[in-house]
Parts: C-alpha cells; sequence; structure tokens
C-alpha cells in the first residue's frame, strides 16, 4: 500500500503514526510543498492532524478568541489539501484538520464556543455523547450515538461548499463533515486515540474510522 502524508510536522503526529502503523499503513510525515501530480500520487491519501487554531484572515475574520495559531504551518496545510483535492485522493481532517476542511471549501470557523467546556482539553481528551445522521458514513460505521474524545475549543460556523453534516453534539457543535462529491472527511474528534477499552463506557473503536480511510471511504452515504 502506498504511505498515508500526514501533513504536519515531525515529532508532533506520533499518535497518528502509531494508529497507521497498527493497521499496517506506512506513512510519511511532511509538510513539504508537492508541485506536480507525479509527486501527489505516490501517496495513497491525506491526513490532516490536529493542531493550533488557524489564523482567522483564512477565513476572512478577525481575532476572536483564537490561539497558538501557526500562519506558516496552515498555509502548507492548506496547499497540500489543494494538491489531494485536485486528484482526488482520500482526506482525512482529524479536529483542526476538519476545520481546515472547511476553511478550504469557504466555510466558517466558531473561535470560541459558548460550550467549550464540554470540548476543551483539560488535563486530558472530553468525552461526551454524539448523534450521527442517517443514511450517513458514521452512521453506518457507528450506529445512531456513541461517545468520542475532545481537545478543541473553536468549531464549525457555517459548512463550507459542498460539506454534509453527518454528526453532532448534543450541545449541536458539529463533530462529523463529509463532502458531497469527493472521498473527504473531516471529524473533530481524535479517532487516533479513542478505542473501546479507554474506561468509558460505550466510547468508540477509532480505528474504525481510519479503516474507512484507508478504504476509500466506500459508500460515504447510502
Amino acid at each position: 500500500m502506498k504511505p498515508v502524508l500526514i501533513a504536519g510536522s515531525a515529532g508532533k503526529t506520533d499518535s497518528y503514526e502509531k494508529a497507521l502503523h497498527a493497521l499496517g499503513c506506512p506513512c510519511v510525515t511532511s509538510l513539504a510543498p508537492l508541485v506536480t501530480q507525479t509527486e501527489t500520487e505516490q501517496f495513497y491519501g491525506l491526513l490532516l492532524p490536529g493542531g493550533g487554531d488557524i489564523d482567522p484572515v483564512l477565513f476572512a475574520q478577525t481575532n476572536r478568541g483564537s490561539k497558538q495559531i501557526e500562519p506558516e504551518t496552515d498555509r502548507a496545510q492548506l496547499a497540500l489539501l489543494h494538491q489531494f483535492i485536485l486528484s482526488g485522493r482520500p482526506v482525512l481532517g482529524v479536529c483542526k484538520g476538519m476545520q481546515l476542511l472547511n476553511v478550504y471549501f469557504g466555510g466558517s470557523i466558531c473561535q470560541h464556543l459558548p460550550t467549550y467546556r464540554t470540548h476543551a482539553y483539560d488535563n486530558g481528551d472530553r468525552y461526551h455523547p454524539c448523534a450521527t445522521l442517517p443514511y450517513t458514513l458514521l452512521h453506518r460505521l457507528y450506529g445512531n450515538r456513541f461517545i468520542v474524545n475532545s481537545a478543541h475549543h473553536q468549531g464549525i460556523e457555517k459548512p463550507g461548499r459542498r460539506l454534509a453534516v453527518m454528526q453532532y453534539a448534543d450541545d449541536r457543535v458539529i463533530e462529523g463533515l463529509y463532502h458531497t462529491g469527493l472521498p473527504v472527511v473531516g471529524v473533530q474528534w481524535h479517532p487516533e486515540r479513542l478505542h473501546p477499552d479507554c474506561g468509558i463506557p460505550g466510547a468508540a473503536d477509532g480505528s474504525v474510522l481510519i479503516k474507512s480511510f484507508l478504504s476509500g471511504y466506500t459508500g460515504l452515504s447510502v
């Protein structure tokens, strides 16, 4: 199998690398630009990992609570995303990665959620229930409701072009998106470190979603 490109910096993506390797998938972590289609085609797909907040300039806002911004990283990740979108290859966005997908397709970000305490990292991930929409990928993989892990204080405000919601938290924060015409999926939670034996009853097995990414998201919506 071709390697997955993780759009991040070495040493900051260990959990994603471990999750992919556990499923027998090679991966490369890099923010180096891919200029040609041939360069992009050496990879199976793109994983956009979590991280700090996105530069608000990229979604036409001033700073209203964003922090740990890395403008150069944002732009490098968006440039890589553009190449994978052009090639039609699978993309999985995780936490910040889902928000980057939304920004790329013209959506906006709520820079500080009113209910951020339910979602923000606090000496560890927060766990909370979510509901999936019928006939979507997450519904097919996990059913109507399950527990996810969160580590974010921002969220999707307005979904971008051709991005459809497939999961909400109980406070209506969007937890999952997919593109209606491309193999592109984003989740606000962290499948790379979510597993049934984490001690939280009802917690989903994140490897199920990662396996779906590696299979090309067969049947994104049914």
